[in-house]
C-alpha cells in the first residue's frame, strides 16, 4: 500500500513539474544507449535514435513502454514491440537480435513479430541470463530465425508467456524449460522441433495453454501433462507422436480444447475422458485408432466440434452421440462406421455441419427434407452404399449428397437395408472397398445380373398380381 501511494506521489510530482524539466536525467546513460542499440540492429531507420531523443517522455515510439522506479527517480525501458500494428519504421532485411538486449534489465515484454526475414538469426545462450523482470517474450513469424531454443531460458523464472511460434527453430524441446514455475502459455508451434516431449513440462503448473502442433515431435504423450490442472487448450496436432493416448489426461477438469489430430496414436479412447466437463473441442482427425466411437461422448455436454475423420473407427454411431445439445460440427468420416445414422441427429438445436461420408453406413438415411436442406452442403453422407433416402435430392441445390446416395424404394424394407434403388451409373463411379480399381470389368457384370435379377423378380410380381 505504501509503494502504491509513493508511485502515486512521483507521478503527481512528474506532471506538476513537466516532464520535460527531468530531461534525459531520468533515465540511465547505460539503459538509453542500449536501447538505441537494439532498435538500430531491428529497425530501418538510421535516424530512430535522433528522432526519439527522450523516448520515455517527450519523444515517445508507440512500440516502446516505460515505467519510472521511485528510488532512485529513474524511467526504465519496460516494452518492447514490433508487429503488424506498428506500421513504422519496419524491420530492416539484415535485422538482428543485439546483446545489448541486457542493457535493458528491467524488460517486462520483448515481441518481436515478422522481423527476422532475410539473414539468419539466432537465440544466444547467453541472451537471457541477466533479466529479472521478464514476463511475455514472443518471436513470432520469423522465418530466419533458426537454431536450438536456448536451455538459459529456464533461468528466466519471471517468464509467463513463451511464444516462439511460426519460426524455422530446430532441435528438442528442452527439459530445464521445466524449471519455469510461473508460465502460462507455452506456444512452440509451426517449427522443426524433433524428438520427444519431456516429462519435465509436467512441472509447468501455471500452465493453461500448451500449443507444441506443427513439429516434427515424436515418442510417446507424457504421462506428466495429466499433472497441469490448470491448463484449458492443448494442441499437438501435425506432429509424428505414438503409443495410447494416456488416461492421465482425463484428469484435465477444465480442459476446453484438445487436438491430437494428425498424429500416429492408438486407440482406445481412455475412459477417462468422460470426466472433461468443460471440453468444448475434441479433434482426434488423421490418427490410426482403429476402435469404437466411445458411449460417454454423449455425457460431453459442452462439446461444439467434435472430429474422428480418418481414424479408422469401427461399430455404429452411437445413439447417444444425439444428447449433445451443444454440438455445431461432427466429422466421422473416411472410417469403417457401420450400421444406420442415428435419426435423432436431426434434434441438435445448433448442428450445423455434419460429414459422414466414406463409411459402411446403410438403411434409410430418416431426415427430415427441412434438415437436409438446412445444411445443405455442409451435410456430407456420400460414399456410403447401403446408405438410400426417400426425398428428391436432385431439386436440392448446394448438397454434398445428391449424386451418390441412392432413391429407397420401399422405407419398410430400406430400413433393413434390403431394397435401394441404385443407379448403375454411380455404381461404376463408386467402387466397393474390396474390390480394386482393375475389376471394373467384373464389377460391371454384376451389376448387370444384380439388375436382371431384380427386373425378373418384379416382373414375376406384376404377373402374380394380374393372376
Amino acid at each position: 500500500m505504501a509503494s502504491s501511494v509513493l508511485i502515486l506521489l512521483v507521478g503527481f510530482f512528474i506532471w506538476a513539474h513537466g516532464v520535460g524539466g527531468f530531461g534525459e536525467a531520468l533515465m540511465e546513460e547505460s539503459e538509453i544507449l542500449g536501447l538505441y542499440e537494439v532498435m538500430g540492429c531491428l529497425l530501418d531507420d538510421p535516424s530512430w535514435g535522433s528522432m526519439h531523443p527522450q523516448p520515455c517522455t517527450e519523444t515517445p515510439w508507440p512500440g516502446l513502454q516505460c515505467e519510472i522506479s521511485p528510488v532512485p527517480l529513474l524511467f526504465h525501458v519496460t516494452k518492447i514491440h514490433i508487429g503488424p500494428d506498428i506500421v513504422y519504421p519496419p524491420c530492416k532485411l539484415n535485422a538482428t537480435l543485439s546483446m545489448s538486449l541486457q542493457s535493458l534489465p528491467f524488460l517486462k515484454t520483448l515481441s518481436l513479430f515478422n522481423c527476422f526475414t532475410s539473414s539468419q538469426v539466432s537465440l544466444s545462450p547467453s541472451l537471457f541470463g541477466t533479466f529479472s523482470y521478464l514476463e511475455h517474450l514472443a518471436l513470432e513469424s520469423n522465418p530466419s530465425l533458426v537454431g536450438q531454443i536456448p536451455s538459459s531460458l529456464s533461468n528466466v523464472t519471471t517468464l509467463r508467456v513463451l511464444s516462439l511460434s511460426q519460426n524455422n527453430l530446430q532441435g528438442e524441446i528442452p527439459k530445464m524449460l521445466g524449471g519455469l514455475v510461473n508460465l502460462e502459455q507455452l506456444d512452440l508451434s509451426f517449427n522443426n522441433l524433433s524428438g520427444e516431449i519431456p516429462q519435465e513440462i509436467g512441472r509447468l503448473k501455471s500452465l493453461t495453454i500448451l500449443d507444441l502442433g506443427w513439429n516434427g515431435l515424436e515418442g510417446q504423450l507424457p504421462s506428466s501433462l495429466g499433472q497441469l490442472s490448470l491448463l484449458q487448450k492443448i494442441d499437438l496436432s501435425y506432429n509424428k507422436l505414438t503409443g495410447e493416448i494416456p488416461e492421465e489426461l482425463g484428469s484435465l477438469k477444465r480442459l476446453v480444447l484438445l487436438d491430437l489430430s494428425h498424429n500416429l496414436l492408438k486407440g482406445p479412447i481412455p475412459n477417462s475422458f468422460s470426466s472433461l466437463e468443460q471440453l468444448e473441442y475434441l479433434l482426434m482427425d488423421n490418427n490410426p485408432l482403429r476402435t469404437v466411437v466411445p458411449l460417454f461422448l454423449g455425457t460431453l455436454n459442452r462439446l461444439t466440434t467434435l472430429s474422428f475423420s480418418n481414424c479408422g473407427l469401427i461399430g455404429p454411431i452411437p445413439v447417444a452421440i444425439s444428447s449433445m445439445q451443444n454440438l455445431t460440427a461432427l466429422s466421422l468420416d473416411n472410417n469403417n462406421l457401420n450400421g444406420s445414422v442415428p435419426p435423432n441427429l436431426e434434434s441438435l438445436p445448433l448442428l450445423d455441419h455434419l460429414n459422414l461420408s466414406h463409411n459402411q453406413l446403410g438403411g434409410e438415411l430418416l431426415f427430415s427434407q427441412e434438415f437436409i436442406e438446412r445444411l445443405g452442403n455442409r451435410l456430407d453422407v456420400r460414399a456410403n452404399l447401403g446408405l438410400c433416402t426417400k426425398h428428391q435430392l436432385d431439386n436440392i441445390v448446394n448438397i454434398s449428397m445428391t449424386s451418390e446416395t441412392a432413391h429407397c424404394l420401399d422405407a419398410s424394407r430400406a430400413r433393413n437395408n434390403q431394397t435401394c434403388e441404385e443407379n448403375p451409373d454411380d455404381l461404376q463411379k463408386i467402387e466397393p472397398p474390396h474390390k480394386s480399381s482393375n475389376s471394373s470389368s467384373s464389377n460391371d457384370a454384376s451389376n448387370l445380373n444384380r439388375e436382371m435379377v431384380v427386373l425378373a423378380f418384379e416382373f414375376f410380381v406384376f404377373t402374380l398380381i394380374l393372376m
